[in-house]
């Protein structure tokens, strides 16, 4: 079972962290794990590279460990609303998208958010 935690801070979601792997399918044929491969470095990549903004992440692909946060969601580091807006929204959009996933793959993915200060 793959399990993602979304990190939220006062209301606004800024990073997500993934442990385990789903166990769907085989090894390279898991076709939910490969969704959450994809999904995960179109949030990384569009926050880096379409909203010009810091991401922090590291994939530990033995341990099948995933953390991804930008400060770039929370009003104590980013002076842009757009760029806060933006940022935050992704994050949630993939809280979002993971949530309906989990209603049919309830046995391979587990999905929660904690409310917790970036440090």
């Amino acid at each position: 079972m793959t399990k993602i935690v979304f990190f939220r801070s006062g209301g606004v979601f800024y990073g997500f962290e993934e442990h385990g792997h789903t166990g769907y399918g085989h090894a390279g044929d898991d076709i939910l794990c490969s969704a959450l491969s994809a999904m995960t470095m179109l949030v990384i990549n569009t926050v880096e590279v379409a909203y010009a903004s810091d991401v922090e992440y590291t994939i530990d692909e033995g341990a099948t460990h995933i953390m991804v946060r930008s400060k770039a969601a929370l009003l104590e580091f980013e002076e842009d609303e757009r760029k806060r807006y933006a940022v935050s929204g992704l994050f949630m959009s993939y809280f979002y998208q993971l949530s309906e996933l989990r209603e049919e793959y309830y046995d391979f993915l587990d999905v929660e958010v904690k409310d917790i200060d970036y440090v």
